[in-house]
C-alpha cells in the first residue's frame, strides 16, 4: 500500500508540475503577445497572409476529421491534401507545383505574373495573360502610316439593324473610354513589325469603342464614347506612358460627375501578345477574344468581380470561347485599380490582341454588345418588379 501511495504522490506531482508549468508559459506568451510593439504582434492579416495560399482543400479535410459531413464535400476524383507539402510551404512560401513562387522574386519583372486567373477561358493559363507594352511617349506619338480595308470601314459606319427593343431614350446609361487610345494592330500599319511601335493616331482602339456603343444603342442602351487623346494628355502634362490610368481618371470622374445616368463604365483596349491566343474561330467566323480585367487593389472591388463573372459565362454561353476569363490584377508593375473604385460596374476589357484585324474586333464587339444588352435588360426587369 506505501508503495502504491509513494507511486501516486510521485504521479500526481509530476502531472502537477506540468500543468503549472504549461500554465507558467501561457502567461508568459500572453504577456508577450499583449507587450510586444504593435509591428511585431500575430495579427488576423499575418495569419491571413501565411494561410491564404494553402489549398482550401486542407481546411475541408481538417473540419471533416471532426465532423464527417464535411468529407461528402470531397468529389471520388478529388485526393486529400498532401501535409507535407502544405508544411514545406508554410515554412517557405514556395509552392511546389507553382515555380512562379520559387523564382518570382528572384527574377525581375517576374512579379507582373504573379496573379491569380479568378477564371480562365478556355486556352488561359498563366503564359498568355494579357500583356501591356509601356514604349516611350516618343514611339506612341510617331505618325505611322495606316491601312484600313474599304469593307472594313463600310461595316464600321453601316448602322446595325435595329430590332424592336426597349430604349434607355436620351439617357447614356455605358460610358466607353480608352486609357491606351492609340493601342493600333500590326494588320494596318503595313511598315510596323514591332508590336511595341504598333500605335496610331486614328486607326486604333477607339474604333472598336465607337463599333460597340452603335451596337449597344441599336439594342436601345444609350451609350456615350469619350474621344480624349489620352496619349496627347501625357505629352502635354510631361507625363510617361505608366501614368494613362491617371490621366483617364479625371475623364472618367468628370463624366459620372455630369452625367448621373451613367450606370457602367468600360475601359477598352487590345493585349500584346500573339494572334493565336487573342482569336478564335466561331460558326464558321474569325472573332477577337475578350479578356476581363478587373483591379483587385481597392475596398469594393469584389463587387465589379462579380460583374465580370456574370459577363464572361454569359458570353461563353452564347459564343463559347469567346471569352477569354476574367483576370483580377494587383501588385508591382500593375495600376492595380484601373478606376474601378469610382464604379462598382466599371471593367478593363481587353479586345483581342495586337495582330487581330478591325473585321474580328468588330464581331467582337457586336456579340459582347448582344450580350451585355441582354444582361442589362434582365436587371432593369428585375429592378422594375421589386
Amino acid at each position: 500500500m506505501n508503495v502504491k501511495l509513494k507511486s501516486g504522490v510521485n504521479l500526481f506531482y509530476k502531472r502537477s508540475g506540468i500543468y503549472i508549468a504549461g500554465l507558467i508559459i501561457v502567461c508568459i506568451l500572453i504577456g508577450l503577445i499583449t507587450t510586444v510593439k504593435p509591428a511585431y504582434r500575430l495579427s488576423s492579416g499575418i495569419i491571413t497572409s501565411w494561410t491564404s495560399d494553402i489549398n482550401s482543400a486542407t481546411f475541408l479535410y481538417l473540419l471533416g476529421l471532426e465532423n464527417h459531413a464535411f468529407q461528402q464535400a470531397f468529389t471520388k476524383d478529388q485526393s486529400f491534401p498532401d501535409f507535407s507539402s502544405t508544411i514545406f510551404q508554410l515554412a517557405t512560401s514556395v509552392k511546389p507545383d507553382d515555380p512562379r513562387s520559387l523564382i518570382g522574386n528572384e527574377l525581375p519583372g517576374f512579379s507582373t505574373f504573379d496573379n491569380q486567373i479568378l477564371i480562365a477561358g478556355e486556352g488561359t493559363n498563366y503564359t498568355n495573360l494579357p500583356f501591356e507594352s509601356s514604349p516611350p511617349l516618343k514611339e506612341v506619338l510617331k505618325d505611322r502610316q495606316a491601312v484600313i480595308n474599304d469593307d472594313e470601314e463600310k461595316e464600321s459606319q453601316e448602322s446595325v439593324e435595329s430590332k424592336n427593343e426597349p430604349t434607355t431614350g436620351n439617357k447614356n446609361v455605358v460610358f466607353l473610354y480608352n486609357s491606351h487610345n492609340r493601342e493600333s494592330f500590326l494588320p494596318h500599319l503595313p511598315d510596323v513589325t514591332d508590336p511595341n511601335h504598333a500605335h496610331h493616331k486614328e486607326v486604333n482602339i477607339t474604333k472598336v469603342s465607337e463599333r460597340l456603343a452603335k451596337t449597344l444603342q441599336t439594342k436601345g442602351i444609350g451609350t456615350a464614347v469619350d474621344h480624349t487623346d489620352i496619349m496627347a494628355e501625357l505629352n502635354k502634362k510631361g507625363w510617361d506612358y505608366g501614368k494613362s490610368y491617371e490621366a483617364s481618371r479625371e475623364v472618367v470622374s468628370e463624366a459620372f460627375s455630369t452625367n448621373k445616368d451613367i450606370q457602367y463604365a468600360f475601359d477598352i483596349h487590345r493585349d500584346s501578345i500573339g494572334r493565336e491566343k487573342t482569336t478564335k474561330e466561331i460558326s464558321g467566323q474569325s472573332y477577337a477574344r475578350i479578356m476581363i480585367v478587373v483591379g483587385a487593389e481597392h475596398e469594393s472591388y469584389e463587387r465589379n468581380l462579380e460583374l465580370a463573372t456574370e459577363l464572361h459565362y454569359m458570353i461563353e454561353e452564347r459564343y463559347p470561347g469567346l471569352s477569354r476569363g476574367v483576370l483580377p490584377k494587383k501588385g508591382e508593375l500593375t495600376n492595380g485599380i484601373f478606376n474601378q473604385d469610382i464604379s462598382n460596374n466599371a471593367l478593363l476589357l481587353e479586345f483581342g490582341g495586337v495582330e487581330n484585324n478591325l473585321d474580328e474586333l468588330y464581331r467582337s464587339a457586336d456579340a459582347l454588345a448582344e450580350v451585355f444588352s441582354e444582361m442589362y435588360w434582365n436587371a432593369e426587369e428585375v429592378n422594375a418588379a421589386s
